[in-house]
């Protein structure tokens, strides 16, 4: 049963913005709400990291008044939202359902707590500190992107990454690392979402080992071959879908509002395999 309350769109965007300030967020970012009337009463929120027909029709179905996503729908600009293109379908279909949609992105992720802090405590890291630290409005108390911490105990790099993948969402991609599968390791960095954009910062950060998403070959056979810290590789979804779980806690705790996470996994990628005769080590 939907819970009676006057909580409005404009109320939970106004606190969200002022956990997330949009200020914080990158300049090519498009975050803040995206579509839905202020004056909407709010009795059911599903948290997603994106907005994508799967999870729209998990909206809809649930009755949710707003979606909080991660990864904004409207990065680049467009031409128009006619219901036959993809993003305008979402549109109108959100419109139609009167749910509103906000988006919390790099502002999410500079945010102390934020997306990597979800990431970190997953695996268990104490003492944690930025990998990069923010700059601009963002800058100061904890803040930046990516985080370092300790693990409670040293393990090798086979061991850490069958720890990543048994702590982290499941996927099809899995989890896959790169370096010396015996190396110790207990210094860890983290960056929710696509990570090789700080492989130099994580090679001058002291970090055994940099886990993060969407790493590609030449860089990281690059980073390897200079000397950097051995690197583990998960999904995309996987690396940010934590978050979710702290921000719906942080939402019950100051709304009198139901929030639902979604565990759709929204990962592109669906479907693994190695082959049988092939012997990988560890």
């Amino acid at each position: 049963m939907a819970l009676v309350t006057d909580l409005t769109v404009r109320a939970v965007v106004d606190a969200l913005d002022a956990r997330f300030p949009r200020a914080w967020a990158e300049s090519w970012d498009r975050v803040g709400l995206v579509l839905g009337e202020f004056e909407h009463p709010v009795t059911r929120v599903l948290c997603v990291v994106d907005c994508v027909p799967e999870t729209v029709d998990q909206a809809i179905e649930l009755g949710a008044d707003l979606i909080v996503a991660h990864h904004p729908l409207f990065l680049k600009p467009v031409s128009s939202i006619a219901p036959d293109t993809f993003k305008g379908a979402l549109v109108h279909r959100l419109i139609r359902a009167g749910v509103a949609l906000y988006t919390a992105h790099t502002n999410a992720d500079v945010a102390n707590p934020g997306v990597s802090d979800a990431l970190a405590a997953r695996l268990g890291l104490t003492a944690l500190r930025p990998l990069a630290p923010a700059e601009g409005a963002a800058a100061g108390e904890g803040r930046g992107l990516g985080r370092i911490g300790e693990l409670p105990q040293p393990l090798t790099l086979a061991a850490l990454t069958r720890l990543a993948a048994e702590r982290l969402p499941a996927t099809a991609a899995g989890v896959r690392a790169a370096g010396d599968p015996d190396a110790l390791i207990g210094t860890v960095a983290v960056c929710g979402g696509a990570g090789d954009s700080f492989l130099a910062v994580a090679a001058r950060s002291g970090a055994d080992a940099y886990l993060c998403a969407d790493l590609r070959h030449h860089p990281v056979s690059e980073h390897l071959a200079s000397g950097g810290p051995a690197l583990l590789d998960v999904a995309h979804w996987a690396s940010e879908r934590p978050w979710l779980d702290d921000v719906a806690a942080w939402l019950r705790e100051v709304f009198p509002v139901e929030v639902v996470v979604s565990d759709l996994d929204t990962d592109p990628w669906t479907v693994h395999a190695n082959r049988d005769d092939l012997e990988i080590r560890p």
